[in-house]
């Protein structure tokens, strides 16, 4: 079949999937596990999800929460919500029952559908003691055992929904708005406590059909999302685009360079991106020379500044026709700047690239005021895709997007006179391991529970595998006593295992400034020594 012409540019999450059902109808829109779904049958499989939710009550507005790992049914699962007029919220599955039941309670989601067991945890039975009244109906994905009140399996789910005839959830979903919010998505800040950030539909696939024109995604690509899909680089920048682009989505729950070479192989997988972690435990894998990679086409990074020796071994070593970085936060919907697969090795490993059409980006001091070329500053961006606003936040949300309508990010990068972006620093003391945003505030906030810590400021220090990990410097109570085992080994059981300091060390007293905050960066120095 010949490639087709990407279609113009769908209004709602919901018109795509009708849009990519006629457009692709033959071609296959999930392949997972030898399972494949066409693009013709996608809109009844998500439909079916949209009339089970009705049967349950679900109105347009009401929020819907999925916790699970990538796999086909996280995907029927999100259309469906999107179809039934729904508010989609994702939830990083690395986090443990109480930080999963508080996005659940604060988003007043009325359904969840959540994996049974995932890395030997029975998520169902993580929430069960944690599960806020709000919650009318847990359905369990997989071999897991529902449990409580309104607790079901995803079968007996989707059978709920033949009492709601198609057609009614079909005008449910054509009746979605390019402006209705399509997801409330939660990112920790400078305060520790997750904030939801509110997306609309049309903003997402306006940006998200830039992206797919830009790194050359096609029909009949074949995607391996190993980006997880409570993420926007698995969700938007991942099946999202698949749909807008007719590729195949090939869900792959956990990243294993070993995993990874064999469905490279085996499914012939033309689209593979990820943080520069990825790759670098691809280009170390003893079976790098023998593996056949010649599928590979297009890699997309970004989470960490790379060296562009790393640029052009991905493309000798691991065979990418098309390496790209990019820059995005939650609060702009993933995407607000990315190099022309054109540039430069240095351009693409040493800059985010240019703003996508439609985006302004300017670099302001503290007194809010542009700087000129070169200059470091906060990264400040307007346009199109810049969030509804903070769920229930209003202080949060003017404190972010001022009143021109910039949104002052919290990074600190520069400009050069092309208009490309560098990432110098992060306002918000955020770091990065493997790929997920890690913010000290929320993580002391957790570590200052355990009864011997009297004080706990948390940095990230570099590390060669991860790009960076968290160091908690903590200040005991008199008379306490704990090792750094002991520390790391009680923050497993209570915190996702990327927010886990990997580094503890002890002091008598914190550095403090002349306002008696924490003097991080001389944390950070006395680290580097």
């Amino acid at each position: 079949m010949p490639d087709l012409p990407i279609p113009a540019i769908a209004p709602t999450i919901p018109a795509l999937l009708f849009s990519a059902a006629r457009h692709h109808a033959s071609r296959i829109a999930i392949e997972e596990n030898g399972q494949r779904i066409a693009y013709a049958e996608l809109p009844d499989r998500a439909l079916a999800v949209a009339r089970a939710l009705m049967a349950c009550g679900v109105e347009p507005g009401d929020k819907v929460a999925i916790w699970a790992p990538n796999c086909s049914e996280w995907v029927l699962a999100a259309l469906g919500v999107h179809c039934a007029g729904a508010v989609l919220v994702p939830i990083n599955t690395r986090m443990k029952g109480q930080e999963a039941a508080d996005i659940l309670a604060r988003s007043y989601a009325r359904v969840l559908v959540c994996i049974g067991e995932f890395l030997g945890a029975d998520y169902p039975a993580m929430l069960a003691p944690h599960r806020p009244p709000t919650l009318e109906r847990v359905v369990v994905l997989g071999d897991g055992h529902p449990i409580g009140e309104g607790a079901q399996t995803w079968a007996d789910f989707l059978a709920g929904g033949a009492q709601v005839a198609g057609s009614l959830a079909r005008a449910r979903a054509e009746a979605v708005q390019t402006r209705d919010t399509a997801d409330l998505m939660f990112t920790s800040g400078t305060t520790g406590k997750p904030k939801g950030v509110m997306h609309a539909h049309g903003p997402t696939l306006r940006a998200f059909a830039e992206y797919v024109r830009i790194i050359g995604l096609r029909p009949g690509d074949r995607y391996l999302i190993v980006n997880p899909f409570f993420h926007t680089f698995g969700y938007k920048a991942g099946w999202v685009t698949c749909l807008i682009a007719g590729a195949t989505i090939l869900p792959h729950p956990v990243f294993d360079a070993e995993a990874v070479f064999q469905r490279i192989e085996a499914d012939r997988v033309t689209v593979l991106p990820g943080p520069p972690t990825l790759y670098l435990s691809m280009l170390a894998h003893p079976r790098l020379a023998e593996a056949d990679l010649s599928s590979l086409r297009i890699a997309v990074t970004g989470a960490a500044t790379i060296p562009p020796v790393l640029v052009e071994r991905m493309r000798s070593e691991l065979g990418f026709e098309v390496v790209t970085t990019a820059y995005g936060l939650t609060e702009c919907g993933g995407l607000a700047t990315i190099c022309d697969p054109d540039d430069d090795a240095g351009t693409i490993a040493g800059t985010s690239g240019k703003a996508i059409p439609g985006t302004e980006l300017r670099i302001v001091d503290s007194h809010n005021q542009p700087l000129p070329a070169g200059e470091a500053g906060e990264i400040c961006l307007r346009g199109f895709h810049v969030m509804q606003g903070y769920f229930e936040n209003p202080e949060a949300t003017a404190e972010t997007i001022d009143a021109d309508g910039w949104l002052h990010t919290g990074d600190i990068g520069t400009l050069d006179a092309r208009g490309y972006l560098r990432i110098t620093d992060r306002l918000k003391d955020m770091f990065i391991v493997g790929g997920f945003n890690c913010y000290p505030a929320e993580i002391e906030a957790a570590l200052t529970e355990h009864p011997a810590i009297a004080q706990v400021a948390v940095i990230g220090v570099p590390d060669e595998r991860m790009g960076e990990v968290g160091c908690a410097c903590v200040v005991l109570r008199a008379g306490a006593a704990l090792d750094e085992a002991g520390l790391i080994a009680w923050s497993r059981n209570r915190m996702a295992n990327y927010k886990v300091p990997r580094l503890v060390r002890f002091f008598d007293a914190l550095p403090v400034n002349a306002s008696n905050k924490v003097a991080k960066n001389e944390l950070r120095g006395r680290m580097a020594v």
